[in-house]
């Protein structure tokens, strides 16, 4: 066989996601997306039944969008617009969250209820129509064998032993992740002595016992702070036991959430689950083909629904670039930038803020500088998780954004999903930026400014105004009318601005627009600096 027909055959192999959990579901429908070949394997014949993870925030609500998911998610979810906060002792509100306030970054200024054991079933749904035969249950990875262009990977099936020749592996397989334990990866961290008691309960807390607390309220108390979550078809607690503590019966549970919740009609307990609470972080994320994902590369402590949230930041951020590097248009230091991404913002900005948010339910710590007075700087850095990847290598990034009304974009920032006109209707950008980078040139076309006229399947070029491109400008089928400078406003930027957006949706540059030539050079010089390769041509 020819040098090149075995390449032919490589770049055919799949990539393999290991785990079926929400990760490795979001991860593979991601894929799919980029059309890259995906094949997942799960070693239960059946997904989890577990009660879980129940939060889901606005930004992973962006990510399934994105994915083609969101609709058969928010179908099966409870919307929520207010996170709350009280003090358990007085049930008075100490600083709650609107996320409303947020109608000027997303069209998901909301969070969502939904328990883990429901929402896999539905991604699981969504890839098996969006890539039929893709998942494989019952196939647990015994070993795998990295060579220089694939990896072979054993699994055990009921019928016997399976080889499988991939392109790359992705391990969303958890917190205790085989893939990182044979690779020799090192975790780092510490395990609670205090576990989480999580208990469903049917209780009627809006009619016949109304309480009228936000659908996702968090209790904080020195002695035994809790949460309490209103989902699709139940009413949810979670308080802390102490270490050694065994696990309560039915009875001392009812008489438990009595004391929360008060004196009411009825209650029945539906399911419990305890779980341990793990703050641990891989040492690295990459090794070679291979890529740690989710609970793989780090388990947060699940305070502010960052546990499952974060884990949805890799399957943002990944995906994209396996793409590029399939399609030719990117060289492997793409893949490198993964880590050095999603690391900080999983290890200094998720653990850390959970970590912290964890003493102030306990009324440990004092002020969080994640919550200030400002309501936007609050629901932004809770809901969209304040997210500004260090693009550029700096060091720069940040999980946190404070005050009462939005600031200024910045690279890095996750861009602002608002609505431009163009010669067809209404489009987001997030959704112009879905499978491309896109190059977005803030000027005025009144005065007909020469941006660069030649697309790159890799990446799309527009021009944005609020001066709506006339027919016979030549401009037509390149312009966004930006009504109000609405958009330009947002960015908190002045005219003659070119933005660069990657497909993940954050801003991978801001400079000057220049003319059409160095407009066409900045963008092509911008986008080998991040791709290590020049920009392929339509």
């Amino acid at each position: 066989m020819t040098r090149e027909l075995v390449q032919a055959e490589v770049a055919q192999l799949p990539t393999a996601v290991i785990g079926a959990g929400p990760i490795g579901l979001i991860t593979a429908l991601g894929l799919v997306h980029y059309g890259v070949p995906v094949v997942v394997f799960e070693e239960d014949h059946e997904l989890s039944l577990d009660t879980k993870a129940g939060t889901v925030l606005t930004r992973t609500l962006e990510v399934l969008h994105r994915y083609g998911a969101l609709d058969e998610v928010l179908s099966a979810s409870l919307r929520v617009d207010e996170i709350g906060e009280l003090d358990r002792a007085t049930n008075a509100p100490t600083l709650s969250v609107r996320t409303g306030d947020l109608t000027e970054d997303t069209r998901f200024p909301f969070v969502i209820n939904i328990p883990q054991h429901h929402l896999e079933p539905v991604l699981r749904t969504t890839l098996e129509k969006n890539a039929p035969g893709v998942l494989h249950m019952g196939h647990r990875l015994v070993s795998f064998t990295q060579h220089e262009d694939h990896v072979e990977l054993m699994l055990e099936t009921a019928t016997g032993e399976r080889r499988v020749r991939v392109r790359h592996v992705l391990a969303c397989d958890g917190g205790r992740s085989q893939v990182r334990e044979n690779l020799g990866i090192t975790v780092e961290g510490r395990t609670l002595e205090e576990r989480y008691m999580l208990v469903d309960l049917k209780v009627d807390l809006d009619v016949d016992d109304p309480r009228d607390y936000p659908y996702l309220a968090y209790f904080g108390d020195p002695e035994e702070w809790m949460i309490l979550v209103r989902q699709p078809h139940c009413w949810r607690f979670l308080y802390p036991l102490a270490a050694g503590r065994p696990e309560p019966d039915r009875d001392e549970l009812a008489a438990k959430a009595r004391r929360f919740i008060g004196d009411i009609e009825s209650l029945e307990i539906l399911g419990t689950n305890i779980y341990t609470v793990h703050h641990r972080v891989a040492d690295r994320w990459h090794d070679g083909r291979i890529f740690l994902m989710g609970d793989a590369a780090h388990l947060i402590t699940p305070m502010w629904a960052l546990g499952l949230n974060t884990g949805v930041l890799d399957a943002s951020n990944l995906p994209w670039r396996l793409a590029w590097v399939l399609r030719g248009w990117a060289d492997d230091s793409l893949l490198e930038a993964y880590e050095k991404e999603q690391a900080p913002v999983a290890v200094q900005g998720s653990g850390e803020m959970a970590e912290a948010a964890r003493a102030y339910m306990d009324r440990r710590g004092g002020a969080l500088t994640a919550m200030t007075d400002g309501n936007w700087g609050n629901a932004f850095t809770r809901a969209l998780l304040g997210v500004r990847l260090d693009v550029d290598g700096a060091g720069d990034w940040s999980m946190v954004k404070t005050g009462d009304h939005p600031v200024p974009v910045t690279p890095g920032d996750r861009a602002p999903d608002l609505p431009l006109f163009g010669p067809e209707g209404q489009v987001y950008l997030h959704d112009l930026a879905a499978d491309s980078f896109v190059a977005l040139y803030f000027t005025d076309t009144r005065r007909r400014p020469g941006i660069p006229m030649h697309d790159s399947p890799a990446l799309h070029q527009y021009v944005v105004s609020r001066w709506d491109a006339p027919h016979d400008s030549g401009l037509r089928g390149r312009a966004l009318f930006d009504p109000g400078d609405r958009v330009r406003r947002r960015f908190g930027i002045s005219e003659d601005t070119l933005v660069l957006i990657r497909p993940d949706g954050h801003v991978a540059a801001m400079t000057s627009c220049g003319s059409a030539e160095s407009g066409q050079d900045r963008v092509a010089e911008l986008y080998e600096r991040i791709a290590g390769r020049p920009l392929p041509q339509a």
